[in-house]
């Protein structure tokens, strides 16, 4: 069964500076490498009702693929260099379609 990950945050840079976009850009290139992650987005929440910028998605074929890239490298090395240190909040959801 397929699996949306999703999640949504705020970054401690100003809106529009250099440092968001090297952050969504360097995003987009390490984890789309990874084997597994498909239909990976980078959309920006507008809604006034959340204090949460962005949100990143991406889907993968099942929990086995899902797992992989979570213990990836990789995605340990963003989460441990960027995301730990930049990323202000957030919240992470999982999705599977209703059988």
């Amino acid at each position: 069964m397929a699996i949306l990950h999703t999640v949504v945050f705020r970054l401690s840079h100003p809106a529009g500076s250099p440092e968001e976009a090297l952050f969504l850009d360097t995003a987009r290139e390490t984890l789309t490498v990874i084997a597994g992650v498909r239909d990976f987005t980078v959309r920006r929440q507008v809604s006034a009702k959340s204090d949460l910028d962005w949100q990143f998605s991406m889907l993968f074929d099942d929990q086995d693929a899902y797992d992989a890239y979570d213990a990836h490298p990789l995605h340990r090395e963003f989460v441990a260099t960027r995301w730990a240190t930049e990323v202000e909040a957030f919240q992470e959801y999982d999705f599977v379609d209703r059988p």
